[in-house]
C-alpha cells in the first residue's frame, strides 16, 4: 500500500535507533554558509543554496551539508533514520529578532476604533494593569501559546523582551517565565526593556524612573540572570538621550549586550548612541534618514527593522531598510509582536512585507531573518545558518524556490519545523 504522508513527512528505518538524521533529495537547500555574521550589503544576497541537497544531522547537530549524491555515501549516513524531502524547499529556522513573548490581553476595542478612523492608542495602561494583575500560570500558557503558533510559521528562536509590567515585580515574572519556556520547544532570548515606557507611578518623573532601574531593577536582573540583553527606548515618554545614556552605561556595566529602540522623532539622536555604545542593534519601525543610516552602517551595529507596526496602523510609512543596505550596512527582521502595532509572530509576513513595501530582495530578507536576527540575538554560532557544527534548526516548505516564501504572502507553506533535530511542528493532513 502506498504511504499517504507527503514526502517531506516520511522516516524511513525507523527500525535502526539511531542519534543520526539523513535529510536528503531537498530540491533546494539554502544553506547561508558563508562569511562571519552579520552579512552587511551585497553580502545579504549570497545564500549558499544546494540543488538536491541533503544534511547529515548527528545528536541533534549538523555534521555534514552538500549535495544528496556525496552526503547519503557517507559511512555514517547508513545507519541513520532518513527524512526525504524531494521537491522540497529547506531554510534556516527563522529568528525573530524583536518580540514582545507575553505581553496579556489584546487590545480589540483600540484596534475596532481605529478602524472606525478613532483615536484607537488608549491601551497600554490597560496592558500594564492586565499584565501585573494576570497569574504567572495564565501568562505561561499564554506564551506556551504563542510558541505553538510560531513553531508552526517556521521560528525555531525568538527574542522575548519585557516592557510590559513597567514594575519590579511584574518585569521579574515575565523574565522567569521566559526562562522556564526556553526550549519548550523554541530557543528563547530574553531581553530586559525598562526604559519602554513611563510606569503610572512614576508620572512626570522620568529621570526618577530611570535612577531607580539603574541602581535597583538593573543589577536584580543581572544577578539573577534573566536576561542577556538590555534594550532602551529612546524618545517616549521623555526618556531623553541623557537618561537612555545613563541606563545604557549601567547595564554595559553589567555585562549587559545593548539594543536601542528609536521613536522618529529622536531618530538621530538613537542612532549615534547605539553607534557610540557598540548597542547590537538600533530598532525601527518607521523610515531612516541617510544620516543616521550612514551611522549605523559604518558602526558595529546593524538595523532591525519591523514593518508590522506600519502594516497593522494602516498608516504606510514602513521602515527604508534599502538605504542601510547600499551603505554596506547590516539588517535584521523581527515581528515587533505586541498587542498594541503588531499582534502577528509570522516571520514569513515579515518577510513579504520587507520584499513587498520596503524594497528588500526575496534573498536580503530571508537572510535577515535567519542568520543576521541570530546575530543581534548573540546566537549566530549556534543557528541562523545550515553548516557543520550548528544545530539542526530548519524548515521543510512546501515550496521548490527560496522566493516563494514572500510571494505567496499570507499563505502558511511550512510542512515541518525541526530545531535540534527533533521536529517541533509538522502539518496535519
Amino acid at each position: 500500500m502506498k504511504d499517504p504522508r507527503p514526502p517531506a513527512a516520511r522516516q524511513q528505518r525507523p527500525e535502526q535507533p539511531s542519534n543520526r538524521l539523513l535529510v536528503r533529495g531537498v530540491r533546494q537547500l539554502v544553506t547561508l554558509r558563508g562569511p562571519v555574521p552579520p552579512r552587511r550589503g551585497l553580502q545579504m544576497q549570497d545564500l549558499s543554496i544546494i540543488a538536491d541537497g541533503a544534511m547529515l544531522i548527528e545528536n541533534g547537530r549538523i555534521v555534514q551539508v552538500g549535495p544528496s549524491v556525496r552526503i547519503e555515501n557517507l559511512a555514517a549516513a547508513r545507519t541513520a533514520q532518513v527524512l526525504d524531502c524531494p521537491g522540497n524547499l529547506i531554510v534556516p529556522g527563522f529568528v525573530d529578532a524583536y518580540s514582545h513573548l507575553i505581553h496579556g490581553p489584546p487590545r480589540l476595542d483600540d484596534f475596532e476604533s481605529r478602524v472606525r478612523g478613532l483615536n484607537g492608542n488608549n491601551g497600554m495602561a490597560a496592558s500594564v494593569r492586565a499584565l501585573r494583575s494576570a497569574t504567572a500560570s495564565r501568562l505561561r500558557f499564554q506564551g506556551s501559546s504563542v510558541l505553538r503558533q510560531c513553531a508552526a510559521l517556521g521560528t525555531t528562536t525568538l527574542e522575548a523582551r519585557s516592557g510590559y509590567g513597567l514594575d519590579e515585580s511584574a518585569e521579574y515574572k515575565v523574565l522567569r517565565l521566559f526562562r522556564a519556556l526556553n526550549h519548550s520547544p523554541l530557543g528563547i532570548v530574553p531581553t530586559y526593556y525598562g526604559p519602554m515606557a513611563l510606569p503610572p507611578e512614576f508620572e512626570g518623573k522620568p529621570a526618577d524612573f530611570v535612577d531607580f532601574l539603574v541602581t535597583r531593577t538593573l543589577p536584580r536582573v543581572a544577578q539573577r540572570r534573566l536576561a542577556s540583553i538590555a534594550a532602551a527606548c529612546c524618545g517616549r515618554e521623555s526618556f531623553s538621550p541623557d537618561l537612555v545614556v545613563r541606563f545604557l552605561r549601567a547595564a554595559h556595566e553589567l555585562g549587559f549586550a545593548l539594543r536601542v529602540f528609536a521613536e522618529t522623532e529622536s531618530l538621530p539622536a538613537a542612532a549615534a548612541l547605539a553607534a557610540d555604545y557598540g548597542a547590537r542593534s538600533l530598532d525601527l519601525c518607521g523610515p531612516i534618514d541617510a544620516e543616521s543610516a550612514s551611522r549605523i552602517s559604518r558602526s558595529a551595529s546593524m538595523a532591525t527593522v519591523l514593518p508590522g507596526p506600519a502594516f497593522h496602523l494602516g498608516h504606510g510609512r514602513f521602515p527604508t531598510p534599502r538605504i542601510v543596505i547600499d551603505s554596506g550596512g547590516a539588517v535584521a527582521l523581527g515581528s515587533g509582536f505586541n498587542p498594541g502595532t503588531s499582534p502577528t509572530c509570522s516571520m514569513p509576513l515579515m518577510i513579504a512585507l520587507a520584499c513587498c513595501h520596503m524594497r528588500m530582495t526575496p534573498a536580503e530578507a530571508l537572510t535577515a531573518a535567519t542568520i543576521n536576527a541570530a546575530s543581534v540575538l548573540g546566537v549566530a554560532g549556534e543557528t541562523g545558518s545550515l553548516e557543520h557544527g550548528k544545530w539542526a534548526d530548519f524548515v521543510v516548505l512546501e515550496a521548490g524556490d527560496y522566493r516563494e516564501i514572500p510571494y505567496y504572502f499570507g499563505m502558511n507553506l511550512v510542512a515541518m519545523t525541526v530545531r535540534r533535530g527533533k521536529i517541533v511542528y509538522r502539518k496535519e493532513r
